[in-house]
């Protein structure tokens, strides 16, 4: 079990206090803070490597592009890939999935009458983007419904897979609720049936071992600032044969092997879908972010996560009036409603005594009128959050509740 006191020590910006109170950082699906290794990262490429890559031939772009490229192996590693080049740097989990969405229009890989198929569980990062390309290409996007218990049906999702399904696109891990999709046998399913498969793992990249090997799909993405890395950089992980038969989509520097006026060539992967200057910083921090966690353990870390979610669970469930969504096991989110309380409020004043959480619809607005309501007030923990931090939350709360009564 990983020791929380000696971790927050790590972290300088959990030393704040708000109006006095120590802060309770509770926001951990939105974004986590970063640890002073991964900073260090940061700081250490502008002081001594700061240089484009992968063209020069100077000391300091020679060093710069082997510790840029030693984080592509680092990330490989981190998600079990069958080859560094599969590993895509992208600016976020919404980056991954638009490039993903705009390269399967390029290669005409999608018809009038095609299906796409995702969730009532998304976010709105994995359901725009494929509107977009519905609205390109003449496809038709279905959802798979949820329970009330916010678990996907999954009699309706076998009854929506056919034939004319071309791609699944589904979260990990509902980032309004928490629930824990069951990936591997959804995406067996869609791949019998002849269908591509994205996996958005940005909830799931903080809290569980990703083996994309094991997983099957065809497509992974997150985002570095839900895993202490900073914000602005993702990864695209793709299986080689299919990213290889895809077309780039943004044209420009380093995604060529040669261009003339009259004809461009293509680079190999990954540089074919890595056009520009990329995050260099940001990757290479990203690695030390990955480098982070897996000294800890994600195991160790998402064995404290649950202990803390149903410790708030049951903490909270004392409140008169309080109702949460998603099943009784949630990943490291627990989301709830207070009857006769706007969550808006609620949050405010959590705020004013150091909780920080989260409160609205998350980017989540088809699955909160799912369930007729505008938002929940939503608390998430990290590796740093610890019981203290749960006793803290359960007694703002409680107290807030008293003062809005």
């Amino acid at each position: 079990m990983p020791n929380t006191e000696s971790l927050k020590a790590d972290f300088p910006i959990l030393d704040r206090k708000i109006n006095e109170y120590p802060l309770v950082y509770l926001d951990n699906a939105a974004t986590t803070q970063k640890p002073r290794q991964v900073m260090d990262a940061s700081r250490y490429y502008y002081e001594a490597l700061n240089s484009n890559i992968h063209r020069g031939t100077h000391a300091l772009a020679r060093a710069a592009t082997e510790t840029f490229e030693q984080a592509r192996h680092t990330v490989a590693a981190h998600l079990h890939a069958a080859a560094t080049e599969e590993i895509i740097f992208t600016a976020g989990t919404t980056d991954g999935i638009n490039l993903v969405a705009n390269v399967l229009a390029l290669s005409g890989t999608l018809q009038p009458g095609d299906e796409i198929l995702i969730s009532t569980l998304e976010h709105h990062s994995n359901i725009v983007p494929w509107q977009m390309l519905c609205l390109r290409t003449g496809a038709t996007l279905r959802i798979i419904p949820c329970h009330d218990d916010g678990t996907l049906d999954q009699a309706a999702f076998t009854t929506l897979l056919n034939e004319r399904t071309k791609l699944l696109a589904l979260t990990w891990i509902s980032n309004a609720f928490g629930t824990v999709n069951p990936v591997v046998a959804m995406t067996a399913a869609a791949r019998q049936a002849g269908a591509l498969v994205l996996i958005d793992a940005a909830q799931a990249a903080p809290h569980l071992v990703i083996d994309v090997q094991a997983l099957g799909a065809d497509f992974l993405v997150f985002s570095g600032h839900k895993v202490y890395a900073p914000t602005g950089i993702g990864v695209l992980w793709g299986r080689a044969a299919v990213l290889n038969s895809l077309p780039p989509w943004r044209g420009g520097g380093e995604m060529i092997k040669e261009v003339t006026f009259a004809h461009t060539t293509y680079n190999d992967l990954p540089f074919k879908f890595e056009a520009g200057t990329p995050n260099i910083e940001g990757v290479i921090a990203l690695a030390a972010a990955l480098d982070y966690v897996n000294a800890i353990g994600l195991e160790a870390i998402h064995h404290l996560e649950t202990r803390l979610t149903r410790a708030a669970t049951q903490a909270l469930s004392a409140i008169p009036g309080i109702h949460f969504f998603g099943p009784p096991e949630r990943a490291s989110i627990l989301s709830f409603a207070i009857e006769g309380l706007h969550h808006y409020d609620l949050g405010t004043l959590l705020d004013q005594m150091g909780v920080a959480v989260r409160t609205g619809h998350h980017c989540c607005q088809p699955l909160m009128a799912r369930f007729g309501i505008t938002g929940t007030t939503r608390a998430s923990f990290a590796l740093y959050n610890s019981e203290a931090d749960v006793h803290a939350f359960a007694a703002a709360t409680a107290k807030v509740v008293a003062m809005l009564r």
